[in-house]
């Protein structure tokens, strides 16, 4: 009862962000931090400033009562190298640019001819807003969860006053143009081995309820795919056809695909350290859960750090390492078990862990499978974010439309490139570009154009 009501206080008066420890730090007591690394990672950050951040150069000239030489009175004082450099990072307010096309327009003498150059290229036809205007837009709402009300306050400040609906219009515009990017990113997911999943709600307006938005990661591929309920028919019409692998939650929605043979259900290690770590308060001794899950990322963390992870090495460590603290844990697990209350906080702790042990140790033996789901929930992240800006979307469709737009923003940053320079190129050439070959225009194929 005083578990029950802690958490109800949590959640009606408590900050909803959990308190658990990241499991990086947690590892980190074992495993500190590579001196070297961390050299390695600022002088990358460095190279990157250096070459993404245009580079402005001011010369600071010796005042002419300092060019005497104190000792000898000399003045022929001589340049020293290229001078003592230092770095200042500022920041230049953004601006845009109204661009005039000016069309010739010739006549014949004769009085019945007239001829008008042809005007500039525009992804959408009659559009006063340039691409690169348009992946503005929805870049600041997708990758930086920005409402939209709030941009057309940022965009009147830089001097270009323009409505909500105006944003709105277009970014369903571009969500429209891109679909078959983000329906071809789904289906690539789907055709994957090894699949993670999740979901997290978001309100729609029309009507008024809680809709659902889906994440399907498969390595560097995020697709997302909004749906009005939380039944397993999403899961099923993503990946219901495909084989493998399935990494999520033991949430009964995704029985529709892990039941059918086609897919193995792989657990979430980190589900049943939340579970320990809520239930120290009344159960201190679970404190041992904590750190067998604990050793078991520290092999985690030696398999990237000796660059072997995903290969058989991996397994091997795995199997000599990691099969004998599970092992362990579980003999704990079956100790614990009649010590507690069956519904209290470690006794359900105990319990969950138990009933899902052979998905919760698939891992083991595939070392593509990762010991948790923390992917998923991550990339579910800024769908969360935006729940707490915009609050809601306007329909299905509107959540339909955003969900592809997230999936095409998510996965120009898991494959390390800008999607404001991504959509800007792609939005002038989705229009010509062939359907055979949809794929070049993917995020995780394209390339910045000369």
């Amino acid at each position: 009862m005083r578990a029950e009501l802690d958490a109800l206080k949590r959640r009606v008066l408590g900050p909803k962000s959990e308190k658990l420890p990241p499991m990086d730090r947690e590892v980190r007591k074992q495993r500190p931090a590579d001196p070297a690394a961390t050299q390695e990672k600022r002088r990358k950050n460095a190279e990157l400033r250096a070459t993404r951040v245009e580079t402005e150069t001011t010369e600071h000239k010796v005042p002419d009562a300092d060019r005497v030489c104190p000792k000898c009175n000399g003045t022929k004082l001589r340049p020293v190298g290229i001078g003592k450099e230092s770095i200042v990072v500022d920041y230049v307010p953004g601006y845009f640019r109204r661009r005039r096309h000016v069309r010739e327009t010739l006549a014949c003498p004769c009085g019945q001819h007239m001829v008008v150059a042809p005007g500039p290229d525009h992804s959408v036809e009659g559009a006063r807003y340039g691409d690169g205007f348009r992946a503005f837009v929805v870049t600041s709402k997708c990758a930086d969860s920005i409402p939209l009300y709030r941009q057309a306050r940022q965009l009147s400040r830089l001097g270009v006053p323009i409505s909500r609906s105006t944003l709105t219009d277009l970014l369903h515009q571009v969500a429209r143009s891109l679909e078959p990017l983000a329906e071809r990113l789904l289906k690539l997911v789907a055709s994957a081995g090894i699949v993670q999943a999740d979901e997290t709600s978001l309100k729609m307006q029309k009507p008024n309820k809680r809709g659902f938005v889906w994440t399907f990661l498969a390595d560097k591929l995020i697709a997302y795919k909004f749906a009005g309920n939380r039944s397993g028919d999403t899961p099923e019409a993503v990946l219901g056809a495909s084989s493998g692998t399935l990494i999520v939650d033991m949430f009964t929605g995704y029985n529709v695909v892990t039941g059918t043979g086609k897919r193995d259900r792989a657990g979430c290690l980190a589900h049943v350290r939340r579970r320990f770590f809520d239930a120290l308060p009344y159960a201190p001794e679970g404190k041992v859960a904590l750190e067998l899950i604990r050793d078991v990322y520290v092999v985690e963390h030696d398999a990237i750090a000796a660059g072997v992870a995903g290969t058989e090495e991996h397994r091997r460590m795995r199997q000599a390492r990691t099969g004998p603290i599970m092992a362990r844990l579980m003999t704990w697990l079956e100790e614990q078990k009649p010590l507690h209350l069956p519904k209290g906080p470690m006794g359900s702790a105990v319990a969950y862990a138990l009933n899902h042990w052979t998905e919760l140790t698939r891992f083991i033996e595939n070392p593509g499978i990762p010991p948790d789901n923390n992917r998923s929930e991550s990339a579910l992240r800024v769908v969360a974010l935006g729940r707490k800006n915009f609050l809601f979307v306007g329909h299905e469709q509107a959540g339909q439309n955003l969900a592809g737009l997230y999936s095409l923003v998510a996965t120009c940053m898991a494959n390390d490139k800008d999607p404001l320079a991504y959509l800007t190129d792609i939005l002038g050439r989705i229009g010509s570009h062939p359907a055979a070959r949809l794929d070049d225009l993917l995020p995780q194929n394209w390339s910045p154009p000369d």
